[in-house]
């Protein structure tokens, strides 16, 4: 697996792109390939079943059913067999330190405790490529290095994660390469250390405060 941060200002394309690998946006031109196969025109929910999992900026809990019950959604995106979903969503569940909640409402949860319930139930899905939306904003830096230690931990299982994220300081050690979004286009892709130090990025999206040695 890999980490791949998908940077840019408001209005850059990120969430956009996101919806469009998701499915929920049909492109207006190109094409869509993943795991080697043209997905173009597939469904979200065909996505979904072949690879593709995804977390939301805001976070989508079903509020009025247990922890337990909402990774078993995502569980049943790959199994109709509710043992085996059930089964799969108490792992997800441990994986992302959420075992001893799994009988309370969503609604209980605390932010950052919603923010890897998001993340257990994409997990659910078995997907190849997770995508992360702002999973780390609004974390204290504690919440946020757990959830950092998490993200390793999926890439570590050999799954790929593609993440927007506005913590710099955050996001540039953690992921392996990051790509710089500018009004739909790439502006710059490589290495998190290359990347901190172009003037381009450094003046337009980091600020002055990230170049080398401020």
């Amino acid at each position: 697996g890999e980490i791949v941060g998908l940077i840019g200002p408001n209005g850059a394309g990120k969430s956009t792109l996101f919806n469009l690998i998701a499915g929920v946006f049909p492109p207006t031109e190109g094409s869509i390939w993943f795991d080697g196969q043209d997905v173009t025109h597939l469904p979200a929910a065909e996505r979904c079943r072949r690879g593709v999992g995804r977390t939301f900026q805001v976070v989508k809990s079903f509020e009025t059913m247990t922890v337990i019950d909402n990774v078993i959604v995502g569980s049943l995106a790959r199994s109709t067999h509710m043992r085996e979903a059930r089964r799969k969503a108490h792992v997800m569940l441990e994986f992302t330190g959420l075992a001893a909640r799994a009988d309370v409402l969503a609604s209980d949860l605390v932010p950052a405790e919603k923010r890897r319930l998001e993340v257990a139930r994409a997990l659910a899905t078995s997907p190849k490529l997770l995508l992360l939306d702002e999973v780390l904003t609004g974390l204290t830096p504690a919440e946020a290095q757990t959830g950092v230690e998490l993200v390793r931990r999926v890439r570590d299982t050999g799954v790929s994660v593609l993440m927007v994220e506005h913590v710099m300081e955050i996001v540039m050690p953690l992921v392996d390469r990051a790509i710089v979004l500018d009004l739909g286009k790439v502006l710059v892709e490589g290495k998190p250390a290359d990347i901190v130090r172009d003037p381009k990025v450094i003046s337009a999206y980091l600020g002055d405060r990230h170049a080398v040695g401020a």
